[in-house]
């Protein structure tokens, strides 16, 4: 059989790297363009070193029409100038990860896996989510779908200098990132307008503010979230709930014990631990930021709109040590 043929536009990045990684191993897809105008007729791997014997292929700087997925890894406020340049055929699949169609514009779908199985599977442009927005999204869409949440949400969270991009800048380079830790964006991180728009489909009275403290991390990669807000029930009552609501999902997964980056560091996986405290229902959440934060996340919702199986390609080993 036949396989996809699949393009990435803006490959030379972290995320564009990640795709390049998880297609090249993908069952079903044939890698067919890496476009980047900075790297044009640069081989990829000396651009990815790890790719090195792995793959043949140049970075072109134009479209092939023979692309019948595209994936758009470029710097927000890139992707909707690209479109308006580029022209797609229709019935090719575009799967945007920057922050330019998250608000659902110009025929795109929020690509939240775990959430919008129907719309990913029907649209051929999908917006994927951002990393901390994934984060904390899973960590509370069950309580917001039980209308569990009745007063402000607390949310804290940390991520890995790779979240910021390859261009160094005075907070992400190492001397300033190394053995430091800073918040930044207090209540505005940009992720927050995703987050109050996915709460607001699944329980249309939410107006609640999501009180976020984001931190820079001093390591590379991998997101760590708690949000917590008053609760009237048990713990066994929320577990089963959370388990309920993510039983069809191949990557969220509830854990008994408490949870730390290294288990789904290089992997597409959501991990969850949910306590009872102080009249509080507490959530930690983590994932790694690259994966299921950005690359990973846009091949689950290629594989979902296709039909194929969620995990197809993404049966990832942790880092674990």
């Amino acid at each position: 059989m036949d396989k996809l043929k699949a393009g990435i536009v803006g490959a030379a990045g972290y995320a564009g790297g990640e795709l390049i990684r998880l297609l090249l191993h993908h069952p079903k897809v044939e890698l067919d363009f890496v476009l980047s105008n900075s790297q044009n007729g640069m081989k990829v791997s000396k651009v990815h070193t790890d790719l090195l014997g792995e793959t043949e292929l140049t970075f072109s700087n134009c479209l092939k029409e023979s692309a019948q997925v595209i994936f758009l890894a470029m710097p927000h406020g890139k992707s909707e100038k690209f479109l308006k340049q580029n022209k797609v055929a229709d019935d090719v699949l575009i799967i945007d990860l920057s922050t330019d169609f998250r608000n659902e514009t110009e025929g795109f779908v929020y690509g939240l896996s775990e959430v919008f199985q129907d719309k990913i599977k029907s649209s051929k442009r999908i917006a994927n989510p951002g990393c901390f927005a994934t984060a904390i999204q899973m960590a509370l869409a069950p309580a917001i779908a039980k209308s569990w949440v009745q007063q402000s949400i607390h949310v804290s969270g940390i991520t890995g200098s790779t979240g910021a991009g390859t261009i160094p800048s005075e907070t992400t380079h190492f001397s300033r990132r190394n053995q430091n830790v800073s918040s930044y964006k207090l209540f505005e991180h940009q992720h927050l307008h995703e987050v109050k728009q996915t709460f607001t489909q699944l329980d249309s009275n939410f107006k609640e503010d999501i009180l976020f403290v984001p931190y820079r991390g001093n390591f590379s990669r991998g997101i760590l979230i708690t949000a917590y807000f008053p609760f009237k029930g048990n713990l066994e009552e929320a577990k089963k709930k959370f388990i309920k609501y993510y039983k069809s999902s191949s990557f969220v997964h509830i854990s008994d014990d408490l949870i730390d980056l290294k288990q789904v560091v290089n992997t597409n996986k959501c991990l969850l631990h949910l306590e009872v405290k102080s009249g509080q229902l507490i959530i930690t959440s983590i994932i790694d930021n690259l994966l299921k934060g950005a690359a990973g996340q846009a091949v689950q919702n290629m594989n979902l709109h296709l039909g194929w199986e969620q995990a197809l390609g993404l049966q990832l080993k942790a880092t674990a040590y």
